[in-house]
C-alpha cells in the first residue's frame, strides 16, 4: 500500500470579509494513490478545499503541501506547471460548447504544447477510456449529462496528472450512469493516480466503503473508512 503523502492541509483557515469562516482549522493528508470523498452540507467548506489546493485561493492561515512543496510559495510562473498535476472536473464542467468531444480534450493538450500526432494519440486513448469513441464529434449540447460528465474526466486526465479531482460528479444523474461514472473514477484510481470526489451522493459513497472526510461548518468533523 502507498504511504507516501502528496496532500496535507495543516491547521488551514479561510475567512472572507464579514467575518465569514469557510474553513477552520482543517487538517488532513492525503497519500499518494488513495481513492478518497469529501462530504458534508452546501456551505461545509469542500468546494473551498478545491479552490486551495489548485491556488485559485489563499489560506488565511495554515499551510497547504502537495509532494513537499508549500502551495502558497509557488511562484506565479510556475503555477500553470504546478496545476498541470491536478486534473480537475468542476461541477459545471466548463467544457467549451462551440468545440467537439475530441477537440475539448486535445484543448488540455494544445495549452502545454504536444505535437498533432501525440494529441491524437492522447485523444484517441482517453475517448475509449471514457467510452466516447463512436461521440467524438458531437458538440456538448448533443451529449446526455453522463456524457458530458465523461467528456470533461477525459479532457482532466489529459496532461496525466498525479491528482484528479472531481466536483459532484454524480450530480443529476439517474443511479445507473452515476454507478457508471464511479466506476470510471476506480479505474483512473487503479493507474496510481490519487482520487479526491466531493460528493453529496450517499448511496455511492456507502456502496465504495473507502475513506470518506466529512465536513460541516468548516471542520473537518470526521475522517476515515466507511459510509456518509
Amino acid at each position: 500500500m502507498p504511504t507516501e503523502s502528496i496532500i496535507s492541509f495543516d491547521r488551514v483557515s479561510k475567512k472572507y470579509k464579514g467575518e465569514i469562516i469557510a474553513l477552520d482549522d482543517v487538517s488532513f493528508s492525503v497519500n499518494s494513490g488513495e481513492f478518497f470523498f469529501v462530504v458534508g452540507p452546501s456551505g461545509a467548506g469542500k468546494s473551498t478545499l478545491i479552490r486551495l489546493l489548485i491556488r485559485q485561493e489563499f489560506p488565511t492561515l495554515g499551510k497547504i503541501v502537495f509532494e513537499e512543496i508549500d502551495v502558497t510559495k509557488i511562484p506565479r510562473q510556475m503555477l500553470a506547471i504546478y496545476r498541470q498535476q491536478l486534473g480537475v472536473v468542476f461541477q459545471d464542467l466548463k467544457l467549451i460548447p462551440s468545440k467537439t468531444v475530441r477537440e475539448n480534450i486535445e484543448f488540455a493538450l494544445d495549452i502545454i504544447g504536444k505535437k498533432k500526432h501525440e494529441k491524437k494519440e492522447t485523444a484517441d486513448y482517453l475517448l475509449e477510456v471514457v467510452g466516447l469513441s463512436e461521440r467524438s464529434d458531437l458538440f456538448p449540447e448533443q451529449l446526455s449529462g453522463g456524457e458530458k460528465q465523461r467528456t470533461a474526466i477525459a479532457r482532466a486526465l489529459a496532461n496525466d496528472p498525479k491528482v484528479f479531482i472531481a466536483d459532484e460528479p454524480t450530480g443529476n444523474l439517474d443511479q445507473d450512469t452515476a454507478a457508471g461514472i464511479v466506476d470510471l473514477l476506480k479505474t483512473v484510481n487503479s493507474w496510481g493516480t490519487t482520487v479526491m470526489v466531493i460528493t453529496h451522493d450517499k448511496q455511492i459513497v456507502d456502496h465504495m466503503k473507502t475513506r470518506v472526510i466529512k465536513m460541516k461548518e468548516g471542520k473537518v468533523v470526521s475522517d476515515g473508512n466507511g459510509g456518509y
